[in-house]
């Protein structure tokens, strides 16, 4: 999101508040940018309440981009930092619960709300965009090109430095795009150049706006179908040709030492082995199935990138991505376990 919507969606959200009969004030010159976080801090008070935010403003708020969002305002704060507060175009009702159970305040610009703390406790649900609002929401995000690179360069930092060929190859992505999407990611500062070589410039603010960004756009695009898997409970005995499909989400998580019992199974390939859907009994499962399901995603990478040693599994920064936007609790924590093991050391909380 450029600086111009992002402050204009801050200004709408704070004028929501306002309709609670709030006094919000904004200081947009108050430096707060750690962790991701907007540089604006909002005080919000009635009477002798009061509490100050650092502004955190993520568009387009669904169910598959909240556990991304909602880590990524998790990291530890400095001494004395206000606590952030999510600032967003809409919160549906089923968000809101979420959002408050994982006590993330948060306001929209709808006049949804949750603020708790300082003396001061708002919980508004229910409210409606208007139709000028609902217009408002367009953003053009990242595009699939974009997200392609990214991730080809999340998964091996090194990358960045290699011609764009080389680039172009590993993300699957047309070389004619190159120099727009890497011009693109200096001038946001995902990349930089230093001694004429460019770098990435990883941190675990990139990695998860990649996640949320991934959810809510490339992620829907890669599902192929669902199915019902009679023997779903013996899918570690599976034989998965890496050539051809690999474990990705809960499945691998889990054979990297997170939760052992997945409730979804996540395999990336172009199409499920015979022998497997043979052999385990796999059927398309309807619309309203919702136990024992194997999903097919089909892989959007090009060469192969880096698989920790486990050429059965997708990236650790896919594996963490597609856990996240699950929204489960089990499956956010499970994250975080990944990105403690496979994933701080290359981008770190700063």
């Amino acid at each position: 999101m450029n600086p111009h919507d992002e402050h204009a969606l801050l200004e709408r959200a704070a004028q929501a508040l306002r309709a609670h009969s709030l006094i919000v004030s904004v200081d947009a010159e108050r430096v707060s940018a750690t962790h991701g976080r907007s540089n604006a801090l909002l005080r919000v008070s009635k009477g002798r309440c009061r509490i100050d935010y650092a502004a955190a403003v993520k568009r387009r708020l669904t169910p598959s981009t909240l556990g991304a969002v909602v880590t990524q305002l998790r990291h530890p704060a400095d001494a004395g930092e206000p606590q952030p507060l999510l600032l967003t175009d809409y919160v549906t009702l089923p968000l809101a619960n979420q959002l408050r159970a994982r006590e993330q305040p948060f306001a929209d610009a709808a006049g949804n709300a949750y603020l708790e703390g300082g003396g001061l406790f708002v919980y508004v649900t229910g409210r409606k965009l208007d139709q000028k609002q609902i217009a408002l929401r367009a953003s053009k995000g990242f595009t699939t090109t974009r997200l392609k690179v990214l991730f080809a360069l999340l998964c091996d930092p090194p990358l960045a430095a290699a011609p764009y060929r080389t680039i172009a190859a590993a993300a699957d992505v047309a070389l004619g795009a190159m120099s727009t999407v890497l011009a693109d990611l200096q001038q946001d500062g995902s990349l930089v150049v230093i001694d004429r070589q460019r770098r990435l410039n990883a941190s675990k603010r990139l990695l998860d706006e990649w996640a949320q960004a991934y959810a809510l756009g490339l992620r829907g695009k890669t599902l192929i179908g669902r199915f019902l898997a009679e023997h779903f409970a013996a899918w570690p005995d599976w034989q998965l040709n890496p050539a051809h499909a690999r474990w990705g989400g809960e499945p691998a998580a889990a054979l990297l030492g997170c939760d052992p019992l997945p409730g979804m199974l996540t395999i990336y390939g172009d199409k499920l082995p015979a022998r497997l859907i043979a052999h385990e009994h796999l059927e398309v499962a309807g619309p309203v199935a919702y136990e024992h399901l194997v999903e097919l995603r089909k892989p959007f990478w090009g060469q192969t990138l880096s698989t920790v040693g486990r050429p059965d599994l997708v990236a650790p920064v896919l594996i963490y991505a597609d856990l996240l936007a699950t929204g489960n609790t089990r499956c956010i924590e499970a994250a975080q376990m990944i990105y403690d093991a496979y994933l701080a050391r290359l981008f770190p909380a700063v």
